[in-house]
């Protein structure tokens, strides 16, 4: 029997390991001038260490945030797998479609995604369409679904080898990832996938990638309130 095709308008992020905190940043600076002593006055003065931390993101001072690591799992569309592997600074392992078979899971936008670019390159906007554009963009994209995954089980059920029978898939199906990476690289990877105000920086990501950075934030945001403040009240620009 035919697997059921699942439609998704969301993305999956989980904090699954992490080993991260303003104390890591605080030790790790602090033995410039401490040296094996900056792990004893770690704590000592709270407003200090917020000191501290807001004076390295402020000054781009960023080794320090780099004695960190968080292991985030992540379940996205492909194309937002191809934009987030353009930052080089994470370690990444994902989904094979040569080893396993892929289920036919597969995104459609919500009805809050802007659909209409407004603008040429370099100086658009996203708007709200119709409903008749976002009717049609659906039933476009479930039709082509349906069809392309009928072609992949075919070719499964027929022997040809998952890598190849793998082609007629869409970059809109859904794969899974996990992606390690510091806090500077994280805050790197945000200032540039999300669009905030009070960016010294403004960026323009596209909606989906930035959907799974804000999960990745609020995470972050938990985990090393200090540095998180500091990267906000520095312009969202990575140290």
């Amino acid at each position: 029997m035919p697997e059921e095709i699942i439609f998704r308008d969301d993305v999956t992020v989980e904090l699954v390991k992490a080993s991260a905190s303003d104390a890591d940043v605080i030790w790790a600076a602090r033995v410039s001038t401490a040296g094996e002593q900056s792990m004893d006055e770690i704590g000592e003065d709270p407003a200090r260490s917020a000191g501290l931390i807001n004076y390295l993101a402020r000054e781009r001072h960023g080794s320090p945030f780099e004695h960190t690591s968080m292991t985030f799992f992540i379940s996205a569309p492909i194309f937002v797998f191809r934009e987030f592997m353009r930052h080089r600074i994470a370690s990444y392992n994902e989904e094979s479609g040569r080893y396993r078979e892929l289920k036919p899971v597969f995104y459609i936008p919500s009805k809050d995604r802007k659909l209409v670019q407004v603008g040429k390159t370099g100086a658009y906007t996203f708007e709200d369409g119709s409903q008749e554009q976002f009717d049609i963009t659906v039933a476009s994209m479930k039709d082509a679904y349906v069809v392309a995954y009928a072609s992949y089980q075919k070719m499964l059920d027929a022997g040809v080898a998952r890598e190849v029978a793998r082609a007629v898939l869409p970059v809109a199906t859904y794969s899974s990832m996990y992606v390690t990476m510091n806090a500077r690289a994280l805050m790197n990877f945000l200032s540039l996938r999300t669009s905030r105000d009070g960016s010294h920086f403004p960026s323009y990501p596209q909606r989906e990638i930035e959907m799974v950075a804000e999960k990745m934030e609020a995470e972050f945001a938990k985990l090393m309130p200090l540095t998180y403040g500091a990267f906000q009240s520095s312009g969202r620009i990575a140290p």
